[in-house]
């Protein structure tokens, strides 16, 4: 096996464990590779080894290889990173799924792009849990509006929260997972999008149905 194939494969085993360990179906948490810096070539190689969803960071670099990975059709690209006013026009023709969402503002604007391309959108809000000045996301007390402002567009189907825990103080990612998976329950969402490399069974037993995983697959980026 490749060091490609068996850092996957622990991956995934990880998963299973943390899933069996919480008392969950593995098949309700499903693995998304960051590959954003990693090659066209290396994502080949990973979606030939069964991975098939991939997060991105950067608008441009996502259509890049979205373009060169199109004979893939079931590979699927999601957007995990800011998501400026002047990255939804090149989002939006793509198809991804877009994980930042964190106003109305951009949510009426990438609708209105959606709309003209005769799509639907699958989104998901970026929640601040931890209320971080440096980070980027919907305070918890503004989450409902934005929630109902969303639903009322019907060119983007909401679908769950995603969030980048407090990594400072002992505990506070615990408590960052535990507080978002409360809020996405008083809104009526399934979906969690939470958990990274080094804390992946902590966000299971917490409730993610979807890990962000890159420097335990891939290994660490070029840059």
């Amino acid at each position: 096996m490749s060091s490609l194939a068996q850092r996957l494969a622990l991956v995934r085993e990880r998963i299973a464990r943390a899933c069996a360990s919480a008392g969950r179906d593995p098949a309700s948490v499903r693995l998304l590779a960051v590959s954003k810096f990693h090659s066209v070539a290396t994502i080949r190689a990973a979606h030939a080894l069964g991975q098939r969803e991939f997060g991105e960071n950067y608008a441009q670099e996502l259509a890049t290889k979205a373009e060169q990975l199109a004979d893939l059709p079931d590979l699927c690209f999601r957007f995990i990173g800011g998501l400026q006013g002047n990255k939804i026009k090149l989002l939006a023709p793509l198809g991804c799924a877009i994980e930042t969402l964190a106003s109305a503002k951009s949510a009426q604007s990438l609708a209105r792009h959606a709309d003209e391309l005769g799509r639907r959108l699958e989104v998901m809000i970026q929640v601040n849990v931890s209320n971080e000045a440096q980070k980027s996301g919907v305070a918890p007390g503004e989450l409902a509006p934005l929630v109902a402002a969303v639903r009322a567009l019907p060119a983007l189907h909401l679908t769950g929260l995603m969030a980048i825990p407090e990594a400072e103080a002992p505990g506070a990612a615990r408590e960052s997972y535990r507080r978002l998976r409360a809020l996405a329950a008083a809104e009526g969402l399934s979906e969690l999008s939470m958990g990274m490399s080094d804390d992946l069974e902590l966000a299971i037993e917490e409730g993610a149905t979807r890990v962000r995983v890159g420097t335990a697959i891939f290994g660490p980026r070029a840059r």
